[in-house]
């Protein structure tokens, strides 16, 4: 029954179940080198531990296992707070298991990292946010180095990394509004590095009492292509560029879905247009927790802009968006 719901839901929601110079804008040498370790230490380093994740007054606690050797990356995240979940990566391939409904979904891996969403290319993201170094904390029994991203206008969120001295793995990261509240957070309680992670803490709880349970792999019936859509933006929020635009074919839709999206180099924002559905869902802003929405029509499309930005953010775009003559 995904066709049932909007494309971004559908292309979404999938998982919810250059250089070191001081001339980049405001800097330091040394901040931007801890950036670098950040970015790489989701990828690089072997972790497993609990940790709490937090949304406006939703807080929900989850064990995650992450190891890295030759064959590449594996992870296991199981959510322990409500319904039981427990998702399971083997590189790009995901498997999701879902108890209580006796589902297994098969996926092709979202581009977001946990536990912080860095690029690989970090160098850009001075242009639009001031990287400085904070002081030292401690968290889960580790010492961590403080690293605030502070945004330079209002169109983007403020981040506070704690991350361990020695990997560069994010320990806590907090993101705040421009009035200085906190929009989400996420901390480690316990935690194990190195070689400490081993294989059997990626056993999957579910897979060999799943072999009876419904398999859903409508996901991976997805496909995309480059292409011109025809949209742009009368008023571009600064330092907001479009990275990708493309057309997707979706399983059980009649076409194809446009998705265009911009990023400042941290923060994303994704626009979908596709025809106005028979129950379309009521236009104007909704948020979940740091994400923010904005549904708007545009003759016969319905528009969907989805971003971890502020609500300005994603109605500025929702807004001025128009096809090109």
């Amino acid at each position: 029954m995904r066709s049932a719901f909007p494309a971004f839901l559908v292309l979404l929601g999938s998982i919810g179940c250059a250089g070191y110079v001081e001339a980049q804008a405001g800097a330091a040498p040394d901040a931007m080198a801890w950036l670098h370790k950040i970015a790489a230490a989701a990828r690089q380093v072997n972790y497993a531990g609990t940790f709490v994740y937090q949304h406006g007054n939703q807080t929900e606690t989850s064990r995650i296992a992450h190891l890295v050797n030759a064959g590449g990356e594996f992870e296991r995240l199981e959510i322990l707070d409500g319904p039981p979940r427990e998702i399971m990566r083997n590189n790009d391939n995901v498997t999701c298991y879902l108890p209580e409904t006796k589902t297994v979904l098969i996926e092709k891996r979202v581009a977001r990292r946990f536990p912080v969403a860095l690029p690989e290319q970090v160098s850009g993201i001075s242009d639009n946010y001031v990287i400085r170094k904070g002081r030292q904390d401690r968290v889960a029994g580790y010492d961590c180095q403080m690293i605030v991203l502070e945004p330079r206008d209002n169109l983007r969120y403020g981040h506070k990394f704690c991350v361990e001295l020695k990997t560069g793995l994010p320990l806590r990261a907090r993101m705040y509004s421009d009035r200085n509240e906190m929009v989400e957070s996420f901390a480690f309680t316990q935690l194990t590095l190195g070689s400490g992670v081993n294989k059997d803490m990626l056993k999957s709880r579910y897979a060999g009492k799943s072999q009876a349970w419904r398999v859903d792999k409508s996901a991976l019936e997805q496909s995309e292509t480059s292409a011109d859509t025809g949209w742009v933006l009368r008023n571009q929020p600064a330092g907001f560029n479009k990275v990708t635009e493309m057309r997707r074919s979706i399983a059980g839709r009649p076409v194809s879905v446009a998705h265009i999206v911009y990023s400042d180099g941290l923060a994303a924002v994704s626009v979908f247009i596709e025809p106005m559905p028979k129950s379309p869902p009521p236009a104007g802003p909704t948020y979940q927790g740091a994400v923010n929405i904005y549904v708007t029509s545009h003759a016969d499309q319905m528009v969907t802009v989805v971003g971890e930005t502020p609500a300005r953010t994603v109605r500025q775009i929702a807004e001025s968006l128009s096809f090109r003559e």
